[in-house]
């Protein structure tokens, strides 16, 4: 008797859905992680209007805000709780503190609008995509086992959906 409780007892206290589990570490809605990061730190963050072409049914965003500003990052998480192989993220941090590429990671370089330099890579079961724009380091993250329906050209015109249109650019 000593070591038998009811098994719903430990299903009471861990949360079973990615409502209750993400909120728990550090997640909320993409909007308001974005308002932190950018109120942190002092500048716009404009994010990719193209999503890859799978599906999902959660979407999250965190403020990394650590010790120092060296390892804060934004992060926006899209999760399918159905199929676990359809998880993109995107990371963003400042270029002054950006993510260290190795270049045995690297497989491809792209060129992106306005001559941009785009390096993609494998990492950790990803396949990553990092460029630099507007003093911001974006890294786009895609499992691998749906590299066969996002290519490395999906994700460069991800990368071109963000809008840099300025003023200027729109008066010619």
């Amino acid at each position: 008797m000593l070591f038998s409780q009811p098994s719903d007892a430990y299903i009471k206290d861990s949360p079973s859905s990615y409502e209750e589990v993400y909120p728990e570490i550090g997640y909320k809605t993409v909007e308001g992680a974005a308002y932190d990061f950018e109120r942190h730190f002092h500048q716009g963050l404009k994010l990719p209007l193209r999503v890859p072409p799978i599906s999902f049914t959660h979407h999250f965003g965190r403020f990394n805000d650590l010790d120092g500003d060296m390892n804060d990052f934004f992060e926006v998480t899209l999760v399918n709780n159905q199929l676990p192989e359809h998880h993109y993220k995107i990371t963003v941090r400042p270029i002054q503190y950006k993510f260290p590429v190795k270049k045995e990671s690297v497989l491809k370089t792209f060129v992106l609008k306005k001559g941009t330099t785009s390096i993609y890579m494998e990492i950790s079961g990803f396949n990553v995509l990092a460029f630099e724009r507007e003093d911001w380091q974006y890294m786009l993250w895609i499992d691998k086992r749906v590299s066969n329906k996002v290519t490395p050209e999906v994700l460069v015109d991800i990368a071109n959906s963000i809008d840099y249109t300025t003023l200027e650019d729109e008066r010619g």
